[in-house]
C-alpha cells in the first residue's frame, strides 16, 4: 500500500489528493462482495423499481419507453442507462440501483433508464412488416429523450447492445455526454462468418438459448444455476419474443464503430475516438473479454481505463454490484462531481495485486502525469506521456 501523504506535502488541492488516494487504493486492493444476488426474498424474477415515472417518448425513429428515477440536481449530469438484448431495464440494472451503496451515488443524480423497442413491462408486438431501427437510428432517438426531459448532458452506463448504442451517441453528441461505463462492450462489426454462423444456430436453437449464451461463458451456463434460471425465465417469459428477435437481428447487423486510438503529433486532432472519460467494465469469465480489450485498445489511453472484475462472469452489475458501485463512484469522483467526503468506501482485503499501469482516466482537476504517477506509485511514470491504467479486481 502507498503511504499516504498530507496534501500540502504533494502541493496539490484536497479534492484531487482524495482522487487520487482513491485511485491508488483501487490499484491494489480487492473490493470484495457483500451481499449476494438471490436471497431467500427476492429469488424469481424481483425486479423491482421505486419512486420513478415512465414516459413515452415520440422520436424519428419510433417511440422509446424511458423512466425517471428522481429529478436532475441542479447543472449536475443524468445517469443514462441502456441495456442489453434478452433484457430491459429493470432485468438489467435494479439489481445495481437498488443496492445499498448505491444510493449514495444517485442522491446526487437523477437516473434516466431507457428500454429499447418494444422491451419495457407488457409492450405489445409490433406490427406485421415493422422496420426495427438499426443500431445508429437507436442512438440517434436519444438526442430527442434528452430534449424531452430537459436534460442537457448525462453519464452514460451501458451493457453489451447498450454500451454499443451509447458509445455511438457520445461519437456523435460530445457535448451530451460526460462520462461513460461501458460494460461488455463490442466495437467491431459482427464478421460474416459469425453472422453466417448465427442463422444456422438460429435454426436449430431456441431464441432464449442463443441470448443466454451472448450473456454467460460456458461454465457460467454449467455451474451457476440459479442465476441462468432467473435469466431464462425472464428472456422467455417477460421479454416479447417478436421484439427480441427484432432487437438481436439490428445488434447482429451493427456497423464498426471505427474508433481509432490518437498518437500524439500523428492524429490526435482528426482521429474518431471518445472525448469522454470512459470505464470499460468486464467479468474475468465474460464472452465479452476479448471484445472489451480490443475495444480498449482502441480508445483514448488518457481518458480511458479498463477494469476487470475476479470471480465474475458476463453480468458484473448484476452478479458483483458491490464492486461495480465502488468503481463507479471513484469514476464520478474523478470527474469531480461527488466530494471526497461523501465517499463510503466498502471493506477491502489486500490481495496480491493483479493490476497492470497500461491505461487510465482523467479527473476534471488532474495534476500533470508525473504527479499523478508519483502519487500512485509508478516510478516508470514519464512527464507529457500518457499515463494509464488497467485494474483487476
Amino acid at each position: 500500500m502507498v503511504t499516504s501523504h498530507e496534501p500540502e506535502e504533494l502541493g496539490l488541492p484536497i479534492a484531487v489528493h482524495s482522487i487520487l488516494e482513491a485511485m491508488e487504493e483501487l490499484q491494489d486492493v480487492q473490493l470484495t462482495e457483500i451481499k449476494p444476488l438471490l436471497t431467500d426474498g427476492n429469488s424469481a424474477r424481483n425486479f423491482q423499481d421505486f419512486d420513478c415515472q415512465e414516459h413515452d417518448v415520440e422520436t424519428a425513429h419510433g417511440v422509446l419507453h424511458v423512466t425517471m428515477r428522481g429529478t436532475p440536481k441542479g447543472n449536475r449530469p443524468v445517469i443514462l442507462t441502456y441495456h442489453d438484448i434478452g433484457l430491459n431495464h429493470k432485468s438489467c440494472f435494479n439489481t445495481l440501483f437498488n443496492y445499498e451503496d448505491m444510493q449514495e451515488i444517485t442522491h446526487h443524480f437523477a437516473v434516466c433508464h431507457v428500454d429499447a423497442p418494444g422491451h419495457q413491462e407488457a409492450a405489445p408486438p409490433f406490427p406485421t412488416g415493422y422496420q426495427y431501427p438499426t443500431m445508429d437510428e437507436l442512438a440517434e432517438m436519444l438526442p430527442t429523450v434528452l430534449t424531452h426531459l430537459n436534460i442537457q448532458n448525462v453519464i452514460g452506463i451501458g451493457v453489451g447492445a447498450g454500451a454499443y448504442i451509447l458509445t455511438k451517441f457520445a461519437l456523435n453528441h460530445q457535448n451530451l455526454v460526460e462520462g461513460l461505463v461501458l460494460i461488455n462492450i463490442d466495437p467491431c462489426a459482427k464478421g460474416w462468418m459469425d453472422w453466417a454462423a448465427s442463422k444456422l444456430s438460429g435454426w436449430t436453437t431456441n431464441l432464449d438459448d442463443i441470448v443466454l449464451a451472448h450473456h454467460f461463458s460456458s461454465e457460467e451456463l454449467d455451474t451457476n444455476l440459479e442465476l441462468i434460471q432467473t435469466y431464462r425465465l425472464h428472456i422467455s417469459q417477460d421479454i416479447n419474443q417478436e421484439n427480441l428477435h427484432l432487437f438481436v437481428n439490428s445488434y447482429n447487423s451493427r456497423r464498426d464503430l471505427e474508433i481509432e486510438r490518437p498518437i500524439l503529433g500523428v492524429n490526435e486532432t482528426t482521429v474518431k475516438t471518445l472525448q469522454c472519460p470512459a470505464l470499460l467494465v468486464v467479468g474475468d469469465n465474460s464472452p465479452a473479454v476479448e471484445a472489451v480489450v480490443e475495444c480498449n485498445s482502441r480508445l483514448n489511453p488518457t481518458n480511458t481505463t479498463l477494469l476487470k472484475m475476479a470471480d465474475c462472469g458476463g453480468l458484473p452489475q448484476v452478479v458483483q454490484p458491490g464492486k461495480l458501485t465502488e468503481a463507479f463512484k471513484y469514476f464520478v469522483q474523478g470527474m469531480g462531481y461527488m466530494p471526497a467526503v461523501s465517499m463510503t468506501r466498502l471493506s477491502r482485503a489486500r490481495t496480491t495485486s493483479t493490476s497492470s499501469v497500461g491505461s487510465g482516466e482523467t479527473a476534471r482537476n488532474q495534476p500533470p502525469a508525473s504527479s499523478q504517477a508519483d502519487a500512485m506509485g509508478n516510478s516508470d511514470a514519464v512527464q507529457g506521456q500518457p499515463q494509464t491504467m488497467e485494474v483487476s479486481c
